[in-house]
Order: structure tokens, then sequence, then C-alpha cells
């Protein structure tokens, strides 16, 4: 059976491959219901998110340990087995987080294929860690980016982070504040239980991308900022379960669940539009999906 590290699955998903590579998946769609999440102790907590399709099936294993802080480990282990749909033979054991993390990006820039401006030259990521180091690299890789500003709570990751992506021809910089005036792109990925971007502070023309928040309590965006923009989800089963600023924005009357425009799978199949004008506000809200972790393993075991 095939094993795949971090750095063999970097190597193996180029980004515009496993853009693709995800955009098919979203037109012909597969099984994938909600993750299963189970308790685990010391308030862990154990998720499994399966799909299946015509060829293969996966499923995706993620443990969270808060208390490894404590001894010194991460606080989160993923794996993804791969195997033949037909037969069930294990096919390969990947690292899922770093399968996670390009195929977050990868759907992100996905989305802002139909919902951002093509001209789009100034992006904003709000969040230092994994995650925003791959939305950072999979949007230059898309857009012809002339800044990438990084903010986080810890100015000094922030500076870490744009440093590092700089020696790899990002044109990135740390910034003073989450501040989204005058960038065409923001993009979130942090933990936030509270607002960092406000509908009151978005320009015309703006495209938001929600990434970090996947539960109920988490949230990134205020109920303004959804009320002032085409709001597309990743999926709708997904993001009125989990997504904290979807699901909180409903509950405080901003928007109902009939204003999400569209998800990703509509607009790949190209049943709505995406943006109609230069000026229109969109957003994106992510949780993940399972099928997008199935057709990233898939890619990277083409060719054993």
């Amino acid at each position: 059976m095939l094993q795949l590290d971090k750095a063999e699955i970097a190597a193996r998903l180029p980004w515009a491959g496993l853009v693709e590579a995800l955009r098919a998946m979203f037109v012909a769609g597969c099984y994938a219901p909600l993750r299963h999440r189970h308790d685990l102790p010391e308030g862990g907590t154990l998720l499994m998110m399966p799909a299946v399709g015509a060829t293969h099936s996966g499923v995706k294993i993620v443990h969270v340990a808060p208390g490894n802080t404590g001894r010194g480990l991460p606080a989160v282990h993923a794996e993804y087995l791969l195997s033949d749909a037909v037969t069930g033979a294990p096919i390969a054991l990947l690292d899922g987080g770093e399968l996670t993390d390009r195929r977050t990006a990868a759907a992100s820039v996905l989305a802002a294929r139909f919902l951002a401006r093509p001209d789009s030259r100034r992006l904003l990521i709000i969040g230092a860690g994994k995650v925003s180091a791959a939305l950072a690299e999979a949007y230059a890789a898309s857009f012809q980016l002339e800044e990438v500003a990084i903010w986080a709570r810890r100015p000094e990751q922030a500076a870490a982070l744009a440093m590092r992506l700089a020696v790899h021809g990002v044109p990135a910089r740390a910034a003073a504040s989450p501040d989204t005036t005058g960038f065409d792109i923001v993009s979130s990925a942090t933990l936030s239980r509270e607002p960092l971007i406000h509908g009151a502070s978005l320009s015309p023309g703006m495209h938001v991308d929600l990434v970090g928040a996947f539960r109920a309590d988490m949230r990134e965006a205020d109920g303004a900022a959804l009320a002032r923009a085409l709001c597309v989800v990743d999926t709708r089963i997904g993001a009125l379960a989990e997504a904290g600023d979807i699901v909180q924005a409903i509950a405080e009357g901003h928007v109902t669940a009939d204003d999400i425009a569209c998800d990703l799978a509509e607009l790949c199949r190209g049943q709505h539009p995406g943006r109609t004008s230069e000026a229109q506000v969109t957003l994106f809200k992510s949780v993940g999906w399972a099928g997008e972790d199935l057709a990233a393993a898939m890619l990277a075991t083409q060719g054993g």
C-alpha cells in the first residue's frame, strides 16, 4: 500500500491540477455525509469524514487532543485512507493534515474563480496558521497578486509567515490590523468566536472567503457582512449545520437559509452565474466536504 507524507502530497497536488480535480468532483458528486463526531478523554474529539465515489472510497480520521500542548505534541493528528470502492482493497495512506490544508485552499480558489473579480490584485489573509499559508500560495498561483497582507493576533506569527511566503516569491507582508479597506479579496482562517470582518467595512466589488469557523459557536464575520453579500457555501447541509457565520446570522435575523444563493456544486455545474457585476460584494463560506478529500487523494495517487 502506498504511503504519502506531507512533502510527497504537496508535490503531487499542484494548485492548478488540484483546483480542477475539486471542480470535477463537485460536478460529478459523490456520497459524503456530514462528519461523524465522537468525544474522547480529556476534552478530545474524534472526527471521521467518509466519502464514496464510483471508483474510490476514502475516510479521513482526525484526532483533536487539546491536552497535547502540555505534552509537547501536536494538538491535531489526521490520516486519510483511500481504497478501491468496488473491492475494498486499500490503495494508499496519506498524511491527513497536508491533504486537508491543500484541498481547503483549493476549494477557496475554486469558489473565487466564480466570485472574485478576475483583476483582483490585493489579498488580505486573517490568520497565520498552516491553512493561511496554503491559502496565500493557492491564491498567488491563481490571481496576479501584487500584495498579500497577513494579519494575526500574534504579530510575530504574521511576520514569520510573510517572510516564509516572500522567500517563495509570494508578495507578502505583515499587516498591522485586520482592516479590510482597499483589499480585493479577504480570506480568513481562524478559530475566532467573535467577528473579525464587519459588513460596514466591506467595499464594493470585494470577495470575502470564510474558512476557519467550522463549528456553530465560531464566527469570523458578522451578520451584516452576510446580509450585504451574495452568499455561497461549499455545501448547504454542512453550512446550515456547522457554519457559525451562517447559523448565527440566521439566528440573529440578518439572513435566512433562502438567502444562500447557491452551493459550490451549483456554481461548478453552471446552475448559478456567481458574480454578476463589478460592484457586487460576494462571500464564500466553507466548512469542508469529504468529497474534496476524496478528489485530492485520488489525484495524489495517480500513477502510483
